[in-house]
C-alpha cells in the first residue's frame, strides 16, 4: 500500500524557505506571488493491506519522526 504524507509548517510559525522562494518569485516577475509556504512531500511503500491499520501506522510515524508536531502539521493519505 502506497503512504502519501504531506507536511507543513502550522499557521503562524514563520517559513524562512517560504519568504525566499517569494523572494526570488517578485524579482523574477511574478510580483502577485503572496504568502508562499513551503513544505515537503514523503512517499513510501507499507506491506499492510487493511487501510485503517495502515492509515494508524503513518499516523504513529508522523506523531514520532515525520513531523514536528510543535510547529508543523500533516495530511496522510493512504492508498
Amino acid at each position: 500500500m502506497k503512504a502519501t504524507v504531506h507536511v507543513f509548517l502550522k499557521p503562524g510559525v514563520l517559513d524562512v524557505q517560504g519568504k525566499a522562494v517569494e523572494s526570488a518569485l517578485h524579482g523574477l516577475g511574478w510580483a502577485d506571488a503572496k504568502d508562499v509556504r513551503v513544505g515537503r512531500v514523503i512517499t513510501f511503500d507499507l506491506a499492510s493491506t487493511d487501510k485503517a491499520a495502515a492509515e494508524a501506522e503513518v499516523k504513529a510515524m508522523c506523531e514520532k519522526l515525520l513531523a514536528n508536531t510543535v510547529i508543523e502539521s500533516y495530511r496522510i493519505e493512504v492508498g
